[in-house]
């Protein structure tokens, strides 16, 4: 078996994801992803002929997201035609699979050079969620389950997913809170240090001029009296009838959990940020990074999934984590920085809870609360950082992990190198 060795991580600033509001909702999402890939073979020199293949996560593969996002973008990119291309979605978590899976082709030998990465436009997802509501279709988190499926494994919305596992396991609103407003605080200090730096690339419009730049969605000013005075997101959709049967997202959860009360905690201050954004990593074996001149960055140790509850949906990373350190051989000891995404902060706060982590090690430079989750880009987004990070620091090793909607995680764990192994 042979070493996968990540050579460079690149994203966008993330845009607010509305339309209107947004710096990057005018943008098609081909050309948010076109961006990345272009800067990521300018960066590293590198012919794209050579480039094997480019896998590609969109989340919601519908309207202008639709087509195989990963070719046409490279394509648009000015990739070789001879570079292919394809796209995958495991919701929340593909951006660490596309990763995960450019690791696996490298290190079986089937391939030698692989972009992976991911693309989500939630200014574009939004609406098309919105129209198909007034056309009477499915709600977004129901269209894809039969009625068979959901008597079987019931899965509701992801929101009442975060409030109900809050409600069961404990965590108050004051808890919660906190993990928004340590998110906002630490994301103020990375931006204010350039911690983003090296890895943040423009976007720019066809005629050369910067769309955007910065992060466009953190709210540094944010305090906790501020938190505390909003509204839970989600109690009103609750109890809002999806069908002629009066089934609700609340019901869908006590079908399996009857006794359980779900209570409201989560808000928009400590749920993750609709956003904007693409990131793009390059995956490379020992022999063609050597071949061509580039210096790796990172080693890919170990990779894992991981499903768990579909009906509380958000629950896997905790096991997600721990499958992958066994397949790594390694302990919780052994990793310097955790990355465990944002999506409510129920999710990070269990992971720090049921690991025994200290915050300390956890979403050191803030998560998707502050800066935003563009959904299928998101995971290689926090590869990119995390390497950064550890660069920073001087430390060595990262795990990353996510949940996902379907009850899943993907993880991974790498290894800061300044040379290949061997």
């Amino acid at each position: 078996m042979g070493e996968a060795y990540i050579i460079d991580a690149v994203r966008t600033p993330r845009g607010i994801g509305k339309q209107g509001k947004g710096a990057l909702a005018e943008q098609h999402p081909q050309h948010l992803a076109a961006t990345v890939l272009r800067a990521i073979a300018e960066r590293n020199k590198l012919d794209t002929s050579t480039v094997d293949d480019v896998i590609w996560s969109v989340s919601t593969q519908d309207g202008m997201q639709a087509g195989d996002l990963g070719r046409m973008a490279a394509l648009d990119a000015g990739y070789d035609i001879t570079s292919s291309g394809t796209t995958l979605d495991r919701f929340c978590g593909g951006g660490i699979t596309s990763v995960n899976l450019a690791a696996a082709q490298v290190m079986s030998g089937m391939e030698d050079c692989i972009v992976a990465g991911g693309t989500e436009m939630m200014s574009l997802t939004a609406a098309m969620s919105k129209e198909k509501m007034q056309a009477g279709l499915k709600p977004p988190m129901m269209g894809s389950y039969n009625e068979r499926l959901q008597r079987v494994h019931p899965q509701s919305h992801q929101g009442i997913c975060g409030d109900a596992i809050a409600s069961m396991e404990g965590f108050t609103r004051e808890e919660l809170d906190e993990v928004g407003y340590r998110s906002q605080q630490r994301a103020a200090e990375a931006i204010s240090e350039g911690r983003f730096d090296k890895s943040v690339v423009p976007v720019v419009d066809d005629e050369g001029n910067v769309v955007l730049d910065r992060e466009e969605y953190p709210r540094p000013q944010t305090t906790k009296e501020d938190l505390a005075k909003l509204e839970p997101a989600f109690t009103k959709i609750a109890d809002v009838p999806l069908d002629k049967n009066g089934t609700t997202f609340r019901s869908l959860i006590n079908q399996k959990y009857p006794d359980l009360t779900i209570e409201h905690f989560h808000h928009a201050g400590n749920s993750s940020g609709v956003v904007d954004g693409a990131a793009a990593v390059l995956v490379c074996s020992k022999e063609y990074a050597q071949k061509h001149g580039l210096k790796p960055r990172a080693r890919i140790v170990a990779t894992a999934n991981m499903g768990d509850d579909p009906t509380l949906m958000l629950n896997a990373p905790v096991p997600a984590a721990k499958k992958v350190l066994a397949k790594a051989g390694m302990t919780l000891e052994d990793i310097d920085l955790f990355e465990i995404n944002e999506a409510f902060a129920v999710v990070a706060a269990k992971f720090v809870r049921d690991l025994g982590l200290s915050w300390d090690k956890v979403n050191v430079n803030g998560g998707s609360i502050a800066l935003g989750h563009p959904i299928g880009a998101t995971g290689s987004i926090l590869i990119g950082t995390i390497i950064d990070e550890l660069e920073r620091r001087d430390l060595k090793t990262g795990l990353v992990t996510m949940c996902a909607a379907g009850g899943m995680a993907p993880a991974i764990i790498v290894e800061r190198v300044d040379d290949f192994v061997n």
